[in-house]
């Protein structure tokens, strides 16, 4: 495959999408925990470790956590299927239900919604089967 056909994957853009995310998800975790601990502390050594307590900077601070998780196995699936091929479309419709169910689990994370928020969770993983069945299959 020449280089041309590699930076027109469609899974070159997800994956620059992604890093947006992954930009949205720590930006999030910061703006929460300087609401909580104060901009001195944000621009400060942080020699002494505090941890914010308030429930929306812990929840933004897991669900960053849980993002971390799986987008490594989302980058190496999304360089592996740019290589690959995807010549039957599952490996990007699973890369895109990734991102979208990914987007979709930071409000029902904040908003500290149970049962459903697992669901989506689910889905991103089925986006990352679905990606690593077009590669094995």
């Amino acid at each position: 495959m020449d280089v041309a056909a590699l930076a027109a994957s469609p899974f070159i853009a997800l994956l620059a999408w992604s890093v947006v995310l992954l930009v949205f998800h720590v930006s999030l975790q910061g703006m929460t925990a300087t609401l909580e601990l104060g901009s001195a502390w944000n621009a400060g050594p942080r020699d002494v470790e505090r941890k914010p307590s308030g429930k929306l900077a812990g929840r933004s601070a897991r669900a960053s956590a849980n993002f971390q998780e799986t987008y490594p196995a989302f980058v190496g699936l999304s360089l592996a299927l740019t290589i690959a091929g995807d010549p039957t479309g599952w490996g990007l419709a699973g890369a895109w239900a990734w991102i979208v169910f990914r987007i979709v689990y930071i409000p029902l994370y904040l908003a500290g919604v149970p049962y459903v928020r697992s669901l989506v969770w689910l889905g991103s993983l089925a986006g990352l089967l679905l990606m690593f069945g077009a590669i094995v299959v």
